[in-house]
């Protein structure tokens, strides 16, 4: 059948291209006769640059053009990186130094981008590369999150960011002096580099005195206004593409520095360069995730319900502002702070340092799963203290399903929700009630288990705006236009599938078309989950706006007054007529007549709200006493996820966030010794997870439809990472407990394990 059902788990449609080599990349599209670029990167994490001789460089075989940020201010280039900044608590604009293309006569982190050599071949790149003479002067390297050490930028002199807050302070400590029973947790969330399996890289060319660059990125619209504002260019002068991306994860979703530099090396040399980061290269430049330290407290009255939340962060921002390093945070770490819970009384206090080392922004849930994270481990913590059953605990503080929609205490507003009974569903997914017996099976062979909850809510970020076009072509096919961009989410086959769902058009004739500026007049990209709703609701009005201009001529041709013109998401009909055209054949009938605007549409959309994924996430882990290795034995994940388009689709995102966040519990982290150095540049070092490392996840839906799109959709990109890293991280402290354990913290490598152990067991007696 060519049309599918709704709601049906098809295929993805582009894997037959990515698992048989076909996909095509940005080093894949690459055009043969472009020079490569390589970057001269510091070795050092805070100095002063006193000597870069770059003459041998530039004399090297094959070398075209060497770089610095002399050459490109020469040039005319505005040199300095976008960021956000966020306002301090006396109203103050959080600091902005200057972080530059290339180092301004100081570096700030190992791997910061000094100079760019321009080759025939890569290997004379990296040979000539290795020839510029660089000396720096050290200087005491700040990692801390705290204030003072060597000053890193004068615009922050103690190294201060920003302090930033939100809520209530006075009303949070009068329900902390008031309450019953309080509990608090310091808990710190590991960074984690990214490690997309495509590193990050571009090309750049000059055609008729235009630019385009194609990267691998998660949207094309950001960084095309960049590169016109940076090069001195007239916006219609650029051109921006983004082929296939092999993940993004937040992390591609700016600009970063290299892409000006190649921009303009192409423009000076009249030549395509390219650039592909190797994967250290990649470790040490591609913005990290994560890294914050946050207390957080909770007040109960005597039933223990919670008054009042506090959380006082401390964040590492990295060496300079990156894109939304600042808002990360601070602005989206609150959308959920108080999470499921009914709780308006709350305060959230965050400072951002930097240190000397690589910059942090967004990864996977980008705020939220941080905040979630926070507040499910003092959840799990509070349920200790209190003597109840953390089941109970968050049953007994859930907001009510009668009392949506629901205004959060940071001004959030929740459409629907019913928490009590997807929790429900997952402790029957789960087998809670068996979790004793298995414990006991396991204590007998020596060995500790624990169960750990998690319930998340996320909101769904971005601009909630998106178009659509969809183009008849003479050949039969369909194109379909969109402004998101896919990272390997299977946006092909979600995005065919629903425009089929709507028209009838059969799936396998439609060409989901994306990430060219040319092609597409706007669009948000990709990021926050946003891509289903945002882009199904413009498709969806782009639809509409096709019914509405076939009408009026399908309605001449049947002979019938146009109110009479009823279309069914298959065939237009009208009583009295024998015509029943399918959209394709109205199509081509007009297409007979000439009438060429009826072979295009395009329309945009704005969602009257944002929607809110939620869900529990029941993790069961195994820890062996003699060695510290914990094995995650069994995942449950019960998610509300509204209308799903595509149910299998949805499962392989959630096991995907779902293995991101078991990672980071368990393996990954990024390890500097105390110069400034990455210890963990390689795969050697970097715990990232295998396969093996992974329990078979299982996904249940259970949907509340959201009233904030017609669909009733929620987005689910980013939603099993925000709920993974406390359902691990409450089971391993369930299972380190009775050993004495009272602060176990991410990541539980087999060694901080069995230290924790040791050191716990001998505190306990």
């Amino acid at each position: 059948m060519d049309k599918f059902g709704k709601s049906q788990p098809v295929t993805r449609v582009e894997d037959v291209r990515f698992l048989t080599g076909q996909g095509r990349y940005v080093d894949d599209i690459a055009p043969k006769s472009a020079l490569h670029a390589v970057f001269l990167r510091s070795q050092v994490a805070h100095g002063v640059i006193t000597t870069m001789d770059l003459d041998a460089a530039r004399a090297a075989p094959g070398v075209h053009l060497v770089l610095t940020l002399e050459d490109l201010e020469a040039a005319g280039l505005t040199v300095g990186m976008d960021g956000t900044v966020v306002k301090n608590r006396d109203g103050s604009d959080g600091a902005k130094p200057e972080r530059p293309f290339l180092a301004r006569g100081k570096v700030r982190f190992v791997g910061e981008a000094v100079a760019m050599v321009v080759a025939d071949t890569l290997p004379q790149a990296r040979d000539a590369a290795e020839m510029i003479e660089l000396e720096i002067d050290d200087l005491p390297a700040k990692l801390d999150l705290a204030a003072g050490g060597e000053t890193i930028h004068p615009e922050a002199p103690d190294n201060r960011a920003f302090d930033w807050g939100l809520g209530d302070e006075e009303a949070a400590q009068a329900a902390f002096d008031a309450a019953a029973r309080t509990v608090s947790l310091e808990v710190g969330d590991n960074r984690i580099i990214v490690n997309s399996m495509e590193p990050r890289g571009c090309f750049a060319e000059w055609q008729d005195n235009r630019l385009h660059l194609a990267f691998g990125g998660q949207g094309v619209w950001g960084m095309k206004t960049q590169l016109a504002a940076k090069l001195g260019l007239d916006e219609d002068q650029v051109r921006v593409t983004n082929p296939d991306v092999g993940g993004g994860f937040g992390m591609k979703g700016m600009a970063y520095p290299e892409y000006f530099s190649v921009a303009q090396a192409a423009r000076l040399l009249g030549r395509p360069v390219r650039w592909m980061s190797d994967r250290t290269e990649a470790m040490l430049s591609d913005n990290a995730g994560r890294d914050l330290v946050s207390l957080a407290e909770l007040a109960f009255d005597a039933d223990l319900r919670i008054t009042a939340y506090r959380v006082r962060t401390r964040c590492n921002l990295g060496a300079y502002n990156s894109q939304f390093g600042q808002p990360i945070q601070t602005m989206l770490f609150s959308r959920v702070l108080m999470g499921c819970y009914d709780v308006q009384t709350t305060w959230l206090q965050v400072e951002g340092y930097y240190t000397n080392t690589t910059q942090v922004d967004a990864y996977r849930g980008a705020g939220r799963p941080e905040a979630i994270y926070v507040l499910e481990r003092v959840m799990d913590r509070a349920a200790r203290e209190l003597g109840v059953d953390p089941w109970e605990l968050r049953r007994r503080n859930f907001i009510k399903p009668e009392a949506f929609p629901y205004t959060s205490a940071t001004g959030e507003t929740y459409d629907v929700g019913e928490f009590d009974r997807v929790l429900k569903r997952a402790g029957a997914e789960a087998d809670a009630d068996g979790f004793a017996a298995r414990k006991a099976a396991d204590a007998e062979r020596g060995l500790l288990r624990g169960q750990g909850l998690c319930y998340y809510i996320e909101s769904i970020l971005g601009d909630p705006s998106e178009g659509a076009k969809v183009e008849f072509c003479e050949d039969g096919t369909v194109n379909l236009y969109v402004g998101t961009q896919s990272n390997g989410q299977g946006h092909e086959t979600v995005y065919a599938q629903f425009l089929a769902d709507q028209t009838g058009i059969p799936a396998h004739l439609i060409r989901v078309v994306q990430g060219d500026s040319d092609l597409i007049k706007q669009g948000g990209g990709t990021g926050g989950s946003r891509s289903v709703t945002t882009q199904s609701t413009a498709t969806l009005a782009t639809v509409d706006k096709m019914i509405a201009a076939f009408t009026p001529f399908l309605a001449d041709k049947m002979g019938v007054a146009e109110d009479a013109v009823s279309f069914d998401d298959e065939t237009f009909r009208a009583p009295g007529s024998n015509l029943t055209p399918t959209m394709m054949e109205a199509a081509e009938l007009a297409r007979e007549d000439g009438r060429s605007d009826l072979l295009v549409h395009e329309e945009r959309a704005t969602l009257p709200g944002r929607s809110y994924p939620n869900g529990a996430h029941v993790a069961e882990v195994v820890v062996d006493p003699e060695t510290g290795q914990v094995t995650v034995d069994r995942y449950t994940v019960v998610d509300d996820f509204g209308n799903l388009i595509n149910p299998m689709l949805a499962e392989g995102q959630v096991h995907g966030g779902v293995v991101q966040g078991i990672g980071q519990a368990l393996s990954e982290h990024v390890v500097f010794d105390e110069e400034g150095q990455l210890l963990t540049a390689t795969f050697m070092d970097y715990g990232l997870p295998r396969a093996g490392d992974m329990p078979m996840i299982g996904f249940t839906p259970e949907p509340v439809p959201s009233t904030a799109n017609l669909m009733g959709m929620k987005g689910c990109g980013e939603a099993g990472t925000v709920g993974s890293m406390a359902a691990v991280s409450n089971a391993v402290q369930d299972a380190l407990w009775d050993a004495g354990v009272r602060q176990a913290d991410m990541p539980f490598t087999p060694l901080r394990v069995w230290d924790m152990l040791n050191d716990g067991a001998g505190a306990a007696s």
